[in-house]
């Protein structure tokens, strides 16, 4: 037989995207799900983080700007004590219990006070970094692996398309195609999950950085404005 009647013999294959994973092996359709799946997924974290990161800079700068604009203290405390706040308010709020637990309760332990401020607000940073760093080492797994995935389904898929090539005793374009193609479609599923969770993985721990920054940056501020009201009280009872 030439490879003409080869071509001419050899059954329709439907070569559309559909098709290629309808057709291919068991352990390939396994993969490609998987890689489908983890990419739905990871666009899920992409767009949750895109507008909680979005919402949470807007609470930043509505807090800095109700902080900065000459309100007192007890003050900002009563509004923003009654919310729940997040981010700057967060600390804001950790901070003030600390400074009033010891002013109110029954002995005045002022003098560890600013160490104390100290550790409830690196607490509170590291609670509020958690929060926004949450489910983003997905995106990094997914990144790494899914390009790695999807090359053990090719793999598979080209060993399972080399059997059927032996078996059918028939080397022709028409019959090696088509089980290639399946098995390379795997990987082109690896890399359509991977490549995305990577760039989004760099942008989103790149404003987790910031907003580290943002929060340790107001810490160290507000702890300096808490110091000195400790100091000129303890020169007052002095």
């Amino acid at each position: 037989m030439t490879p003409a009647d080869a071509m001419h013999a050899a059954p329709a294959v439907d070569m559309s995207l559909f098709g290629l994973f309808w057709q291919a092996h068991f352990v390939v359709k396994l993969v490609m799900v998987g890689l489908l799946g983890a990419s739905i997924w990871c666009w899920s974290i992409i767009v949750d983080k895109t507008l909680l990161f979005r919402r949470v800079e807007a609470e930043m700068d509505a807090f800095e700007e109700a902080f900065w604009s000459g309100r007192s203290l007890e003050e900002l405390y009563r509004s923003f004590n009654d919310r729940q706040p997040t981010g700057l308010g967060a600390l804001f709020v950790a901070a003030m219990r600390e400074w009033k637990r010891s002013f109110e309760g029954s002995g005045r332990q002022i003098h560890s006070l600013s160490q104390r401020i100290d550790k409830v607000l690196d607490v509170t940073i590291q609670r509020e970094v958690e929060r926004l760093d949450s489910r983003l080492l997905f995106l990094a797994s997914i990144g790494s692996a899914g390009p790695y995935i999807g090359l053990f389904g090719t793999v598979w898929g080209i060993m399972t398309a080399f059997t059927s090539i032996a078996a059918s005793k028939n080397t022709s374009l028409a019959v090696v195609a088509p089980g290639i193609a399946e098995a390379l479609f795997a990987t082109a599923i690896g890399l359509f999950a991977a490549i995305p969770a990577v760039l989004a993985y760099n942008k989103l721990q790149a404003t987790v950085s910031k907003s580290q920054s943002r929060l340790e940056g107001f810490a160290d501020e507000f702890s300096a404005i808490l110091s000195r009201q400790i100091d000129e009280r303890l020169s007052v009872a002095a």
